[in-house]
C-alpha cells in the first residue's frame, strides 16, 4: 500500500503535465489563429510593391512561356524582365508523383528525380536569383514560395516530392532571414490539399478549400507569418501532426499512403 501510493502520485503529475501541455499548445494556436486570420491588419502585398504583379485587377500583364522541367529558360526569362520592377514573385510551379510509391519502383525513376528537383527546387532558386537583387536594391519586394505540408514532415512513398518540398522551406527560412532587414518578405507557404485538378480534388470541402478561398485565406498571413499553411484548417492539422510521436507518425503516413497505392495499381490493373 506504501508503495502504491508514490506511484499514484507519479501518475497523477505525468497526467496532469499531460493536461497542460495540451492545453498550452491548443491556446497557443488560438492565439496565433485569432492574430492571423481574425484580427484586421494591412496586407503584406499591395500596389506600392510594383506595377507588375498579376494577371487581372486591371494591372499590366505579361506572359513568358517556359516549360521548367528544362534548365535552359532562365536567360529567355531574365530577358523578358529587363527594366521590370517585379514586386511580388510567387514560385508556384511543382510536380508530384502520380501516386505513392517506394523509391525503387517509381516509373522511370531517373527522369522522375531529374524532373522534380529541377522543377521543384532548381526554379525556386533561380527565379529567386532573378528577381531578389532589384527588389533589394528597391529595398522592398515580397517572394511567396509554395512548398507543401509534405515539406514540413517526411512523407514516406512520396519521398523526392517531399524532400524537395521540404529544401523549398527551408531555404524560404533562411532567405527571409537574409533579406527581411532590407525590405524584402520571402514567406513559405506549406498548404495541405486544395481543390484543384492538379490535386485531382473536384469540390472543395473544409479541409481542402478552393484555390480561390485559400488564396483569401493565404494573403492574411503575409507580412504577419514568415513560415504558414496559410489556412485555418490546414494549422490546425499541422499542429496535431507535430503533437504526434514519430512513430505513430510514420504508421499513419505509411498506411494513408500504402492505402492511396493499392487503389491506384488496382484500378490501372482494371482499365
Amino acid at each position: 500500500m506504501e508503495t502504491a501510493l508514490p506511484a499514484a502520485g507519479f501518475l497523477y503529475w505525468v497526467g496532469a503535465s499531460t493536461v497542460a501541455y495540451l492545453a498550452l499548445r491548443i491556446s497557443c494556436w488560438f492565439f496565433t489563429a485569432l492574430r492571423v486570420w481574425g484580427l484586421g491588419h494591412e496586407a503584406g502585398v499591395g500596389p506600392w510593391l510594383g506595377e507588375w504583379a498579376g494577371e487581372k485587377f486591371k494591372v499590366e500583364t505579361k506572359t513568358i512561356a517556359v516549360d521548367f522541367t528544362s534548365e535552359d529558360i532562365y536567360d529567355k526569362i531574365k530577358a523578358s524582365l529587363a527594366g521590370l520592377n517585379i514586386g511580388v514573385l510567387v514560385n508556384n510551379v511543382g510536380m508530384s508523383y502520380e501516386y505513392p510509391e517506394y523509391f525503387l519502383d517509381v516509373p522511370d525513376l531517373d527522369n522522375t528525380i531529374k524532373k522534380l528537383i529541377t522543377v521543384n527546387a532548381l526554379s525556386v532558386c533561380k527565379m529567386t536569383r532573378l528577381v531578389l537583387p532589384g527588389m533589394v536594391e528597391r529595398s522592398k519586394g515580397a517572394i511567396l514560395n509554395i512548398s507543401s505540408a509534405s515539406g514540413m514532415y517526411p512523407v514516406p512513398l512520396l519521398t523526392i516530392y517531399s524532400a524537395t518540398k521540404a529544401f523549398v522551406d527551408f531555404f524560404s527560412q533562411c532567405l527571409h532571414e537574409e533579406y527581411k532587414s532590407k525590405g524584402v518578405i520571402v514567406q513559405s507557404v506549406l498548404p495541405y490539399y486544395v481543390a484543384t485538378k492538379l490535386a485531382k480534388i473536384k469540390r472543395p470541402t473544409w479541409d481542402k478549400p478552393s484555390p480561390e478561398t485559400f488564396v483569401k485565406s493565404a494573403m492574411k498571413t503575409i507580412g504577419v507569418q514568415s513560415r504558414t499553411n496559410g489556412y485555418p484548417i490546414h494549422s490546425l492539422v499541422a499542429s496535431v501532426s507535430a503533437s504526434l510521436p514519430s512513430w505513430l507518425y510514420f504508421k499513419i503516413a505509411m498506411y494513408s499512403g500504402n492505402s492511396i497505392r493499392v487503389r491506384y495499381l488496382k484500378k490501372m490493373k482494371m482499365n
